[in-house]
């Protein structure tokens, strides 16, 4: 592990009064959850689960999330083609 993310980790630990320890669980389980995230939007918008699943997993307002953020970069893509 290099010495700045060791430096971090001891000043995160002794910001929040924890152990480093539990600092690095607590950054595995936000990373595990991003990732989580990540595979089950990308599964959602390629078609490989439908939606009502993709809810169940991630929760509503992040998949009304995603598809809030392919209608914008459509209507880009759109605007980009007939301006």
């Amino acid at each position: 592990m290099s010495t700045e993310l060791s430096d971090r980790v001891r000043e995160i630990a002794g910001a929040r009064g924890v152990s480093e320890s539990e600092v690095f669980e607590q950054a595995l389980e936000r990373g595990l959850e991003d990732l989580w995230e990540d595979l089950v939007l990308t599964r959602y918008l390629a078609g490989k689960i439908d939606r009502e699943t993709a809810v169940e997993r991630v929760g509503r307002s992040t998949v009304e999330r995603a598809d809030q953020e392919v209608r914008i970069v459509e209507d880009d893509v759109d605007w980009g083609l007939n301006a």
